[in-house]
């Protein structure tokens, strides 16, 4: 039988050429491992999937049904790859770490990093917690206990606790020798933490400066002095914004005395960044913490609390538009062209919105700025609304052969595109004052003022002139 890597090698090729086979989840391989879970061939799906990296292996596990997923899971029992259950979603994580034997999880989570570790367990029941908790040795359950102690979205989640602190006076020749000798070294780090007898840190010494420097020199001789310390209870996303503003690769982490408890490396933070960035869309969209893997009932449980606000948005503006039943049966083409004044309106303050909580999730909208931007939004919406107006405003004349019908509408879309502008940027900025997500309910304010806005000017100004 062909071996997996020489399978999706082939495949790829056949697909599309040598530059296609980077991805090992090829359809045909996915179908074959299909295929050999409904035969039950154990053998065969074990020499499919052993080969993959723990990324492709934990898509793999997304991709199979739920029948389909536990058969993989138990085929490879003990073998299944520790390292795989990390890229795993978090409502998918949650059912394949539910599915696990207690002490297959728990031989995971002992040859796991600490903040890998504590992924996996954070959503367990204590029940189930502590049976996993038990089957560790003392050093293992320690920092995962520690790490669970924290609250979620924070420093003490992200971090780990495997590092290596040693005190100024030892010299490189030392260190390196500690580091060949001592057991529970993180896989991969990139400095070494400098501290005081006290364990608070003082300093850092890159790997490569350390690695280019002679044994007998000091530790304290060649270390940098300055270093950003992240406290332990700081939000993932203040975290994740002092790594991109000062180009971290790796940073302490401190308790509330400043002591060292452990340390966040570039890898976790991209990580972090992917999450909020996904989020913020799915927020945007009302479809917050949705996964491809989800069940049709869980998809529709969380879509619909969003739609039913939409619902009462729309029924606020049928209530404007109702206002002006009188109006709109006099002049049918109000009705042909009142949706464009609204959707103009609409996708303005989305575009707007959609900058506006980026710049404020990554801190370039503040108060500093805030007027300025807000000034700017009006520019913008204004020009765009003249520019539009003078097209529709055209457009509405010689379709309808109306002078005045035209003026209206041009005049409603100016009205409109400004008062997009407007919302698209007020409504994050409020919501962030208040305390609010403003991704999750700036949709909602921005959908509602462009449709009210714009009913009740294009029906508003049609009465007053066309009337």
């Amino acid at each position: 039988m062909q071996d997996a890597a020489t399978r999706n090698d082939e495949d790829a090729s056949a697909a599309g050429g040598d530059g296609d086979a980077v991805y090992a989840l090829t359809p045909t391989f996915v179908h074959a491992v299909i295929d050999a879970l409904d035969i039950g061939d154990g053998f065969a799906v074990t020499d499919l999937v052993e080969p993959l990296h723990a990324a492709d292996m934990a898509d793999l596990l997304g991709l199979l049904r739920g029948r389909q997923r536990y058969q993989l899971l138990d085929i490879l029992g003990s073998r299944l790859n520790p390292q795989v259950l990390p890229e795993l979603d978090e409502s998918l994580r949650d059912k394949v770490v539910a599915a696990l034997p207690a002490r297959v999880l728990a031989s995971a989570i002992a040859a796991l990093e600490t903040d890998d570790s504590v992924y996996l367990l954070e959503n367990l029941s204590e029940e189930r917690k502590a049976e996993i908790l038990d089957l560790l040795s003392n050093v293992a359950r320690a920092p995962v206990e520690k790490g669970l102690s924290y609250p979620e979205d924070t420093a003490g989640r992200l971090m780990r606790s495997e590092l290596v602190a040693v005190p100024p006076f030892w010299t490189v020749g030392q260190t390196i020798d500690y580091m060949r000798t001592v057991e529970g070294l993180p896989d991969q780090f990139y400095e070494v933490f400098i501290v005081d007898p006290t364990f608070h840190p003082i300093g850092t010494v890159p790997l490569s400066r350390m690695a280019c420097s002679r044994r007998p020199v000091l530790m304290g001789d060649i270390m940098d002095d300055e270093q950003t310390l992240i406290p332990v209870l700081l939000d993932q996303e203040e975290v994740a914004f002092l790594f991109d503003r000062y180009s971290l690769v790796s940073a302490a982490v401190v308790d509330e005395n400043e002591r060292l408890v452990g340390v966040v490396t570039v890898d976790d933070v991209v990580n972090v960044i992917s999450e909020e960035a996904e989020e913020d869309i799915l927020k945007l969209g009302g479809v917050q913490d949705a996964e491809l893997s989800d069940t049709v009932l869980t998809a529709t449980r969380r879509r619909f609390p969003w739609l039913l606000v939409n619902l009462f948005t729309a029924i606020i503006a049928s209530l404007v538009i109702a206002q002006f039943e009188a109006t709109l049966e006099q002049i049918v083409a109000l009705a042909i062209l009142m949706p464009i004044v609204a959707s103009m309106g609409g996708n303005a303050g989305t575009q707007t919105l959609t900058v506006a909580v980026r710049a404020i999730a990554t801190k370039e909208l503040n108060p500093a700025n805030a007027f300025r931007v807000v000034m700017r939004e009006v520019f913008v919406g204004g020009n765009n609304g003249i520019l539009f107006a003078l097209l529709m405003g055209a457009t509405g004349w010689i379709w309808f052969g109306d002078p005045a019908l035209g003026a209206v509408l041009a005049i409603a879309m100016v009205i409109n595109m400004l008062a997009a502008g407007l919302a698209g940027i007020l409504a994050p900025l409020a919501l962030e004052k208040l305390k609010f997500d403003p991704a999750m309910a700036s949709g909602v304010v921005v959908t509602t003022v462009t449709d009210v806005v714009g009913f009740f000017a294009f029906l508003g100004l049609a009465a007053l002139i066309l009337l």
